[in-house]
């Protein structure tokens, strides 16, 4: 820029110099300063040209790798979502399984106090209340639930008063 300057300021000296020559030097040293200043103007134009270019190809490249930056992390998501998904199947197999482990659990334990009603039902109350007094307060609860009131009430009236009044708060809280 600073040469083009230059040139010009160059040229106006000669030009104010060749006003002093004749006409005919006068046109041609005109036509020399605009062939000059129209050559200076299209490198300029063409440097501009190219360096514009040389932008629009560095940004298309910048985006071209931003793209490909994208693919690779949607593909990682995608590898993830279905890394998850997996796993989530996987949870909910483990889930029917815990889930199935604890109702047969369940049934064991309604099927094991079923048995302890049948036994308890044909004992003598003095010994079921020695076995329902050691037994946890739960299961005892259950068993004292299913037997009849009768001999319910004989195997409370011959336990421990402590053990007998905490059997029957429970008893009683589970019925409301």
């Amino acid at each position: 820029m600073k040469w083009l300057v230059a040139t010009l300021i160059f040229f106006l000296a000669s030009f104010v110099n060749a006003q002093e020559m004749d006409a005919k030097a006068k046109q041609e040293f005109e036509k020399r300063v605009k062939t000059e200043v129209d050559r200076q103007i299209s490198l300029i134009k063409k440097k501009s040209i190219a360096k514009l270019t040389r932008e629009i190809l560095d940004k298309e490249s910048s985006l071209k790798n931003k793209e490909q930056a994208l693919l690779k992390r949607e593909e990682q998501l995608k590898k993830g979502e279905e890394s998850l998904l997996k796993k989530i199947e996987e949870l909910e197999v483990t889930k029917k399984k815990i889930i199935g482990c604890v109702d047969e659990n369940k049934r064991n334990q309604q099927m094991r106090v079923k048995q302890l009603v049948s036994v308890i039902s044909n004992m003598k109350p003095q010994k079921a209340a020695d076995l329902l007094s050691v037994q946890d307060s739960h299961i005892s609860i259950k068993i004292i639930e299913r037997i009849d009131p009768a001999k319910a009430s004989k195997i409370f009236n011959l336990m421990d008063k402590e053990v007998s009044a905490r059997l029957q708060k429970q008893y009683l809280n589970m019925q409301q």
